[in-house]
Parts: C-alpha cells; structure tokens; sequence
C-alpha cells in the first residue's frame, strides 16, 4: 500500500472514488473543499492506495487558529473502521498531515449509524467523543428504489394532500438560476428571522451554486405563484444520494404549500439521476419515540422542521456523531473551554 497526497490526486478522480464509495459524502467532494476555501479553511486529501486500486481516503479541512489549526474531516474518513490494516494506514497519514500543519486536533464525523462496534473502533485508535458535534446527529433519510407513486403512498396522507394541493391551485417549480440567488437569500433572511436559525452569508448561496450546480451536483429549486417566488431549495446529489441542505421561504401565500411542492419536485429529480436516498437533513436529536410525542408541541429548534419532515416518511438514523483525535492537550483544553462559553 502506498499513501498519495493532494498533489497527487487528480480531483476528477477524488470525486469517482467518493461518489462510488458506499461512505462517500457530499460534504467529501473536492467542490466541497472548494467551498470552504472561500470562508477560511484549506482543504488537503490523503488517499490509501493498493495496485492502483484506491481503497480509502479523506478530505481534510484545516483552518487557522493563531499559529495552529483545527483540522476536520466532515462526514469521513472514507474507510471501513473494521479494516484493521487499511483504516490505520490511512489514519497514520492523517496524523502525519495534521502535526505538519500544527492542528490541536482532528475532528471527524463519519457518515455512520451509532452503533457500539465503530464506537469501541475510534476508542482504541485514539479518538474521544467530541463535545462539538458539527453535521447534524440525525436526520431522516427517503428510499427512492420504489417507483414514484409508490414513494407518494409511502408519505403521510396530509403530504401527498399538500403536493397535490400546490399543484392544483397554480403552484409551479422550475430551476433557478444564478440570476435568482438574491432572491433566495432575501427568503434565507427572512425565513432565519422567523424560525430562529442561523443562515450563512449571501457570498456562500453564490458560490455553492457557481461550484456544484454547473457539475450537475445540486440545483436549485423555486416554487413559482402567479411570477413570484414563494419558496427555493438547494439539493444536492452525488453518486447514490441526494442532500437537502438549504430552503427558504415567504411568509405570502403559505396556504398553497409551495415546499411541499419543491420537495417532491426534488425528490423525483433526484430518483431520476439515479439516486437511491433522499436525505432530509436535520431533524431534533432526539429518540424516535420523543420525536412522535413532542412534534405537535414543540416549536422551538428544529422542531418546526421535523413537522413537515416527517409527512415525507422515511427512517429515522443517527450517526455516530464527532470524535476527535488530541495532538496538544493542553491547548485543546483552552479551546474546548473557550467554545464552551460562546
């Protein structure tokens, strides 16, 4: 086995290994890493390869933190943590690559259900449970295998209502354009402000659709009333799954339900580029049994948004969540102490 670094790796190919690996992610893609060269971080890539065959990798995010940095790996590595030789060849690179760059630490998410075997995995290679949590720790993920009418009769009865509703009273989706992003952050703004989110810059909305849309690798969607915009959606999709991460909304015309609308409108675009899932992207974290009691009580977090998830059906997961990997003890006591008290 041979270790290949950033210079190395062809970024065409990076994005052919992500989207074929059964744990690639989005949140691995080198447009990914492109983003987030904008806001601050640096992306670097390691990969693990055996006769020309790539059998693991990661894409690692540093950023600067004084004359340090905190290195992240959202939603990876790309492993099988069971592999006993692969993963700690591939996490030797890591550690070798985050002491050259003086990280604190390195945190990772792996884009895994909880379950006790990978936790006891990252326990004996080092790792703790991370007191920050980054990507959402669950969410509600759609099975796109069936055929359409079928994933329809898979939803709550009052959601395929709403679809149908949208349609019938004149509510139309078509694809924006890069014309209608400051449009979309207007709806970003105002539905932050009504439903106490935080939301990212209108630079971000633009260079999230300059670097994944022209790939074919997310779209943005725009439920249409009478010329105006009512709602938008980004989507993103690579290899097997589709992610919706952003949407926005008026507060004109909620009585004709235009996201449900842009939802499904989504969904299908998605299943027809071949995807298999449908990631939901955030809900409460909180046991399934809590969701199904408090979601008619609860308005606050994201309680609101597991509301109208939830009409969509689909199953419930929860990931393993952050776990971090400590190069210099007592400056990562300073910053967990720091980020605590923000």
């Amino acid at each position: 086995m041979r270790v290949r670094s950033t210079s190395e790796i062809n970024e065409g190919d990076w994005n052919s290994f992500v989207a074929a690996s059964p744990g690639g992610h989005i949140l691995q893609s080198s447009q990914w890493g492109h983003l987030k060269g904008k806001f601050g971080w640096r992306a670097a890539r390691v990969v693990i390869e055996d006769q020309g065959q790539w059998l693991a990798g990661a894409q690692v995010l540093f950023r600067p933190l004084g004359l340090h940095t905190l290195a992240y790996v959202p939603k990876g590595p790309i492993t099988d943590l069971a592999d006993e030789e692969v993963t700690p060849t591939l996490l030797e690179a890591l550690h070798l690559l985050c002491r050259q760059r003086r990280a604190i630490f390195l945190k990772i998410e792996p884009d895994l259900a909880e379950d006790p075997a990978p936790v006891q995995k990252l326990t004996e290679l080092g790792f703790r449970p991370s007191p920050q949590t980054i990507q959402p720790r669950r969410t509600t993920l759609l099975d796109l295998t069936p055929d359409h009418e079928a994933i329809l009769d898979s939803m709550k009865s009052k959601t395929r209502y709403n679809i149908r509703l949208a349609a019938r009273k004149g509510v139309t989706v078509r694809q924006g354009t890069a014309k209608d992003l400051p449009g979309f952050y207007r709806l970003m703004q105002l539905t932050g402000r009504r439903d106490r989110f935080g939301i990212h810059s209108e630079p971000y909305y633009q260079a999230a659709h300059q670097l994944f849309v022209p790939q074919g690798l997310a779209k943005l969607f725009l439920a249409i009333y009478e010329d105006k915009v009512l709602a938008g959606i980004m989507v993103f999709a690579m290899g097997r799954r589709a992610w919706y991460m952003y949407g926005a909304s008026s507060d004109e015309h909620r009585n004709l339900m235009p996201n449900y609308l842009l939802q499904w409108e989504a969904i299908k675009w998605a299943k027809e580029r071949g995807c298999l899932i449908y990631d939901l992207w955030g809900i409460p974290d909180e046991e399934e049994e809590v969701l199904e009691r408090e979601f008619l009580k609860r308005n606050d977090g994201l309680w609101g948004v597991y509301r109208f998830k939830r009409g969509f059906g689909g199953q419930v997961v929860h990931y393993l969540g952050a776990y971090d990997y400590v190069y210099s003890p007592s400056l990562y006591w300073l910053y967990d102490k720091f980020s605590r008290s923000q």
